[in-house]
This record gives structure tokens, sequence and C-alpha cells, in this order.
């Protein structure tokens, strides 16, 4: 008899925690909204650094920040001779 209450009770509870989480999601505070604009990422950043430490070259560097993680993948991919 214990058994079938605890599991009752914990089925009810997670129930109630589920309907209450999927409920209807309202905000009334103002939330003002953010831009974003074009700007430099990480994964430029990564790419430049490693292409100039590889090359010493501006134009690769600009190259490659161009391109962004796909360099970066490449660099750590392919080893440097």
């Amino acid at each position: 008899m214990q058994k079938k209450t605890g599991k009752r009770m914990f089925c009810s509870i997670f129930i109630l925690l589920l309907l209450t989480s999927c409920g209807p999601d309202v905000h009334y505070a103002y939330v003002q909204p953010v831009y974003y604009g074009p700007g430099v990422g990480l994964g430029t950043i990564i790419a430049v650094v490693i292409s100039w430490s590889r090359n010493r070259s501006i134009l690769w560097a600009i190259i490659h920040g161009i391109l962004g993680w796909l360099y970066v993948i490449y660099a750590i991919l392919v080893p440097k001779k």
C-alpha cells in the first residue's frame, strides 16, 4: 500500500511540474531589443592569430580571417610543414 501511494505521489508531482513548465509563457515586462550587427567573432580572431603565427603574412591573415572557423579546423587537421 505504501509503495503505490509513493508512486502515485511521484507521478502526480511529475505531471504537475510538466504541466506548469509547458504552460503559456507570458511576460509583461518590457524587454529592450538587442541589435546584433556585423562584427569580429571569435572564429575570426583565432583564425587570424593562427594564420599570422604560421605564415607571417597580413594578406593570408585577412583571407583566413574571412574564412574563420573553416581555417581554424584546417589548421588543426593539417600540420605545418
